[in-house]
């Protein structure tokens, strides 16, 4: 059964922390999923900012069953099954299920476009195979397609699909996507698109999915409390806050390259190193160093609060 939980959301799409050899960093994921749950925020492994696309199935398994071991009893934690092969889908999914896990997210595949039709046949294809509830995961970015607000509209009403997560850049999208979810208490709308979290929150969203809630859990949980509690005022002074944040690792930078940058800043607060699964690189010492000093900077300019737990 779905079930609606009136609280607003803060889920962090996590990075995949490796270490040089570019196995996983176990000790990186206990430090990451602590700040996180410490901080009222819930983690997302294996999504865009988690490097998917460029995991193996092996790392994927042990990625997983280190999210698990790292998962108090009574949190939550969201897992992305996103793959070109919808067998390794359902298999993933169904392994994540037999740990618990109450929820799995998936991407359309991304190497043939696809019509309106063919989408949602993946779709019901995938969730009639598996154990977990699915949450629609809509990012143009990386699939070059976008799912139709009527065919996601048409596909919240099957009783195991229970979200969508958004991260396509458009304010006449979202707005759409309110007016059609903002009330139903059997399907939630997540933002995946920083920019508009406050936005999306005021307006109906049921949470959001930042990056920089990697290293910046604190301002979403507050912008979250802030907006259960009718302080839109707050809500868009921390929207400003994440704006800025984002900018240091986003702009002028490729997706990719903005993700090496998020890890630079996540090392600075000692939650993980920042290697990069090829075909992803590091950008060399010299942006580092600038990242990092421009981080600071902001930080002490703005006052933001990081709520670094003490043992990270």
């Amino acid at each position: 059964m779905k079930e609606h939980n009136i609280q607003k959301e803060t889920i962090v799409p996590v990075v995949a922390p490796l270490k040089q050899d570019l196995s996983l960093d176990r000790d990186a994921v206990a430090r990451i999923f602590s700040y996180l749950y410490a901080n009222g925020a819930t983690p997302f492994i294996l999504g865009t900012t988690g490097e998917s696309a460029s995991l193996s199935n092996r790392f994927k398994e042990d990625y997983l069953q280190a999210a698990v071991a790292n998962r108090p009893r009574d949190k939550k934690l969201y897992v992305g099954i996103s793959s070109n092969i919808l067998q390794d889908s359902i298999a993933f999914a169904n392994l994540a299920a037999t740990l618990g896990v109450e929820e799995v997210a998936a991407t359309l595949p991304t190497y043939y476009k696809l019509s309106e039709a063919q989408m949602e046949k993946y779709y019901l294809d995938l969730v009639e195979a598996i154990e977990a509830n699915l949450i629609v995961y809509n990012i143009p970015a990386t699939t070059h397609m976008s799912i139709p607000l009527g065919l996601l509209d048409k596909l919240s009403f099957h009783p195991k699909i229970v979200a969508v997560k958004d991260s396509e850049r458009s304010m006449e999208r979202l707005e759409q996507s309110l007016r059609l979810w903002k009330d139903r208490t059997d399907f939630k709308h997540y933002m995946g698109w920083a920019g508009a979290c406050a936005h999306s929150l005021i307006h109906g969203s049921d949470g959001i999915i930042p990056s920089s809630g990697n290293f910046a859990p604190a301002i979403y949980t507050a912008m979250c409390r802030a907006v259960e509690r009718g302080d839109t005022a707050t809500a868009e002074a921390l929207q400003q806050q994440s704006d800025n944040l984002g900018a240091l690792y986003q702009s002028n930078k490729s997706l990719g390259e903005s993700l090496w940058a998020l890890k630079v800043l996540m090392k600075e607060l000692g939650l993980c190193e920042p290697y990069m699964m090829p075909p992803l690189y590091a950008l060399g010492q010299q942006e580092e160093r600038a990242l990092i000093e421009a981080f600071h900077a902001l930080i002490t300019k703005e006052s933001i609060k990081l709520n670094i737990v003490n043992h990270v």
